[in-house]
């Protein structure tokens, strides 16, 4: 009997030990300096899972082209050890669904999932600094992304053509918003662009067609050409500082766009003959001190005043320190003036109100 469990520990030894070579027989690789890099699979598709070590190395890149064109995977997952995806590694992946980057991974390489049609969506971790060129391009079904809070480089083109992005946030640590980064993303209708972004890059927004507004932090200095051309459905530019240098067919095609500026700013006196956009002054205050403010036939309410036509929201919380605003109106100040009324204010011990720009 002792003989016997002997055999069978030895057995299951070496099936445990033959599972690296089984997963090592699906990829090629090369070794540099102590690293490994993938630069082809041949395994039978589905789920991969890049090892974390192959050969007693860490596996810290994923190589050119290394899974080009594969039309067998529909998800990939990634180790903590990888630090690059490089250029076209899943470009042309067209049935890839899901793909986990790991925690550590920098760099996301030229057009490395571009025509990844069957991608849905995409978390990309804090650790990526740098978007290559293209990099998303054309993933068609692309509804959501998540952009990491250091990102540094978004490269030109990099969600291009993404006909079901939604939404997007340009996080606070990019500066070049790249050009045509968004180009032709048909279903956008959310932008927040990141307070320290400088330049809209050429074209970043072009054919963006449901886009209806957005907001320009005041780091932006510059405004590239067809930055918003043929933004079929914008009507609000938001501008949160001084007039920006903005090229001459900037808003083309933009329909009905105007700029909204902030008391206090300069240089709108030639915006629009520079950029063809109507700059107006966006000034609404609410007014504390006329007979309108108060508790009038059971409701609470207010006069709210500014440039004659201007969009705003009023909003309300309870709770300054929770932040949490609720949208209650989206109106126009016909004729300079509007009052607002909350026929729900008794129902809280007290209430917070804001107006906002749409």
């Amino acid at each position: 009997m002792k003989t016997k469990r002997g055999l069978i520990s030895i057995c299951l030894l070496v099936a445990v030990l033959a599972l690296p070579a089984a997963l090592q027989a699906q990829f090629t690789f090369t070794t540099n300096n102590g690293a490994i890099t993938i630069t082809g699979y041949t395994g039978p598709g589905g789920t991969v899972v890049v090892p974390a070590m192959t050969n007693g190395y860490p596996v810290t890149l994923i190589g050119f082209e290394a899974f080009y064109g594969n039309q067998t995977l529909t998800n990939v997952i990634t180790s903590t050890n990888l630090v690059s995806i490089g250029d076209f590694a899943f470009s042309g992946c067209g049935n890839l669904t899901n793909i986990t980057i790991g925690s550590n991974v920098t760099n996301l390489g030229v057009a490395a999932f571009d025509f990844c049609t069957s991608l849905t969506n995409v978390v990309i971790p804090n650790s990526v600094t740098s978007i290559g060129t293209n990099a998303f391009a054309s993933c068609h079904n692309l509804a959501s992304v998540s952009l990491p809070n250091g990102l540094g480089s978004l490269g030109f083109g990099a969600f291009n053509n993404c006909f079901a992005l939604r939404s997007v946030a340009i996080p606070d640590s990019v500066t070049n918003l790249d050009g045509e980064a968004f180009y032709c993303c048909s279903s956008l209708t959310n932008v927040t662009l990141g307070r320290n972004v400088a330049i809209i890059g050429d074209k970043a927004f072009f054919l963006c067609g449901l886009l209806t507004g957005i907001t320009i932090p005041n780091s932006v200095t510059n405004i590239g050409s067809e930055a918003f051309c043929a933004c079929n459905d914008l009507t609000g530019v938001y501008f949160r500082g001084n007039a920006p240098g903005a090229s001459p067919d900037a808003f083309l095609y933009t329909g009905t766009a105007t700029a909204y500026y902030l008391p206090g700013t300069t240089g709108w006196a030639n915006f629009a003959q520079i950029s063809g956009v109507t700059a107006v002054l966006w000034n609404p205050q609410a007014q504390t001190r006329d007979g309108s403010f108060g508790v009038r036939t059971n409701q609470f309410g207010f006069n709210i005043t500014g440039t004659t036509n201007i969009p705003i929201v009023v909003e309300a919380c309870t709770n300054l320190l929770g932040r949490a605003w609720v949208p209650l109106q989206s109106v126009g100040l016909t004729n300079g003036s509007f009052y607002f009324s909350d026929p729900q204010w008794t129902k809280y011990p007290g209430r917070f109100y804001r107006i906002r720009s749409p």
